[in-house]
């Protein structure tokens, strides 16, 4: 099954804990064991799996792709290049593995939608299968 779910983020970077919309689609298909996919079809947005407990982790994350991906220099005439390097530096998707009807992470695990180049209306996918 796949579900989609729109996201109207409201900064121009941002990590969105998303956990929910996976395990509401896990919920609804009624899938006991397999797979959770969830694809973010944007070029300047991402997403991760990383702590959810303290906000700072975000903030640190944030932080530490500005200070990997320069402001500057680059040909793209959009002038959204660092967008596009740290959606590529995050990646298009998540897969999680569904044990018992829920979603296999860890303790202090979330998904995130990671926006790079925002406010923007946006979309996340998830795709749910038994194996």
């Amino acid at each position: 099954m796949l579900f989609t779910f729109d996201l109207q983020t409201q900064a121009k970077e941002a990590m969105i804990d998303i956990t929910h919309l996976a395990a509401k689609t896990v919920k609804e298909a009624g899938i006991k064991e397999g797979f959770c996919l969830v694809y973010v079809p944007h070029t300047t947005a991402g997403v991760t799996i990383n702590e959810n407990a303290d906000p700072d982790v975000v903030t640190d994350i944030l932080a530490a792709l500005a200070r990997i991906v320069s402001a500057g220099g680059y040909r793209h005439g959009e002038g959204n290049s660092p967008a596009h390097i740290k959606a590529s530096l995050m990646g298009s998707n998540q897969t999680v593995v569904i044990h018992e009807g829920r979603l296999v992470l860890g303790t202090w695990q979330g998904i995130y939608f990671c926006e790079f180049d925002g406010p923007r209306r946006r979309k996340v996918h998830v795709k749910v299968w038994e194996g």
